[in-house]
């Protein structure tokens, strides 16, 4: 089956504000490493931008793996004048260690893709809520008339959503026609548009009790593990849906199997897993009202333009010394 590329199916959008830098990077040659792609080479040339061989000119840095962190330190070590690095993904978390290294005040200013992503994640995540609310997991594997018409809609409901960066942005302008009642639950306290609450995360308790759906984007730090615990699930109604689409350490998976077992918990949606890939024969692909979608919620046919388009964007701004998008909090670790 042949999947149409669409370049411009997706919006980059501004759910990743705009935001200065600690410092202004110096305008320069920019290498494309560990390995070059003509998408994404033309993309830094097509803003303006000088690709070159890493060098003691080299001014910034795109760096297209997600995995090869200690790679990526080891060229910071040798190439001291980079000033700017893009990262290919909106999670920043593999690069844990690296951030943990750093003389933060002296570093290159990172960016990644967070907010690029958001339409094709938020998407992927209302399409598993409406799943699960519907039961179309257990139901369709059942493969038998239901001698009962049971299911759950989503109009009016409270949705729970932990994170305030660009996936929830997008999630709550798809769902708004369901009139939800939304609370956001994010680390530092501020409004979020389209959110008719917003709780930081010490106070996630106060909304749980009247949660119908739960839906996890936070960033994955050591603070988030675990975020929605045994103890949060088990505040929840009996009737609630947790959908995660962030990483599957905020999320304890054990304590969902279990409610999931006792009937204390509706259904759980997973794009995202702890360990990831989840082994084959982990109990939670044999139940019904569990959906797990093997992280693709964002395809590399998706991804791959949204990328492209946040490089030209910041490359122009790298060249212009305007705003760049995505700036990481290496402090933080998002």
């Amino acid at each position: 089956m042949t999947t149409p590329d669409r370049p411009n199916q997706h919006k980059d959008l501004a759910g990743s504000e705009a935001a200065p830098a600690r410092i202004a990077p110096t305008p320069g040659p920019i290498a494309v490493e560990p390995m070059q792609t003509d998408l994404f080479v033309d993309a830094v040339r097509e803003a303006g931008g000088e690709v070159a061989p890493l060098g003691p000119e080299t001014r910034g840095l795109v760096w297209l793996s997600e995995k090869r962190a200690d790679e990526l330190a080891e060229v910071l070590r040798e190439f001291p004048a980079i000033e700017w690095v893009q990262l290919p993904w909106a999670g920043v978390d593999g690069f844990a260690n690296l951030f943990a290294q750093l003389d933060h005040e002296n570093a290159p200013v990172f960016t990644s893709a967070k907010g690029s992503y958001a339409e094709p994640v938020a998407e992927h995540a209302l399409t598993l809520a409406l799943a699960l609310a519907r039961e179309l997991p257990r139901k369709s594997r059942e493969a038998v008339w239901q001698k009962e018409r049971t299911g759950l809609s989503l109009y009016g409901n409270h949705i729970v959503i932990i994170g305030a960066g660009g996936i929830t942005t997008e999630f709550i302008r798809l769902v708004r026609p369901f009139r939800p009642t939304i609370t956001v639950v994010r680390r530092q306290a501020g409004e979020v548009d389209g959110a008719d609450r917003t709780l930081t995360s010490e106070k996630l308790h106060e909304a749980l009790p009247t949660a119908d759906i739960v839906i996890i984007a936070a960033a994955a730090t050591a603070e988030t593990r675990h975020i929605i615990g045994r103890k949060e699930i088990e505040a929840l109604p009996g009737h609630a849906i947790i959908v995660n689409i962030a990483r599957g350490s905020l999320l304890d998976a054990d304590a969902a199997l279990d409610a999931l077992r006792d009937g204390t918990l509706w259904g759980i949606g997973l794009d995202v897993t702890d360990p990831e890939p989840l082994p084959a024969d982990h109990p939670l692909w044999n139940e019904p009202n569990c959906v797990i979608t093997s992280h693709s919620a964002d395809t590399p046919l998706m991804t791959k333009h949204l990328l492209a388009e946040r490089i030209r964007r910041n490359v122009t701004a790298f060249l212009a010394g305007d705003k760049l998008v995505g700036v990481v909090d290496t402090r933080n670790g998002y």
